[in-house]
């Protein structure tokens, strides 16, 4: 579980840094900072991706730049408190990264569909996996306190964990191929 709370942790300050750097571009040209950062990591200008970056820098206006920056800030607020959940093996932790990632795992197939790369294919197999995995801790811990024993010392260790991450692999490669 706590491999999981790393995962969801390091999720949420990334997304949080996110969040803030959109923050800082409020009521500055998002065009000029867009520039720069092409020629400071000696991308060509040209290149399609540089392309699409400088015209959404061009076509963003303060009021949508600030609304991406909330939701990227409320998004790593949820995965913050996940993280902080799950660390501390509280069972609402469990049943809201299962939703949150359950929610996000139909939007994740579709644009792995639509283009697929190896990182969409990674995002998807660990998120299945994360699901997977906690699913299982969470009917695992139901069946034993319907037993009347504790919840706590659930065989859950990085071997499960593992082997959730590898039948995603493989259900998601078949799904590639």
């Amino acid at each position: 579980i706590r491999s999981v709370a790393v995962f969801e942790g390091t999720k949420g300050l990334l997304v949080l840094l996110t969040g803030c750097g959109l923050l800082s571009l409020v009521h500055r040209h998002v065009s000029d900072v867009a520039e720069h950062l092409i020629q400071h990591f000696h991308m060509n200008p040209e290149h399609k991706y540089s392309r699409i970056f400088l015209d959404a820098a061009y076509h963003i206006d303060d009021r949508r730049l600030l609304s991406i920056a909330i939701v990227a800030i409320v998004y790593s607020a949820v995965g913050l408190l996940t993280a902080y959940g799950l660390w501390n093996h509280r069972r609402w932790a469990e049943w809201l990264t299962v939703v949150v990632g359950g929610l996000f795992l139909p939007l994740e197939l579709f644009h792995l569909v639509q283009h697929a790369t190896w990182l969409k294919a990674a995002i998807l197999i660990g998120n299945v996996g994360v699901v997977a995995f906690l699913v299982f801790v969470i009917r695992q811990s139901v069946r034993q306190s319907k037993n009347g024993r504790s919840a706590h010392g659930l065989s859950t260790g990085p071997n499960l964990l593992h082997k959730c991450l590898a039948v995603s692999a493989v259900a998601v490669g078949n799904l590639v191929s």
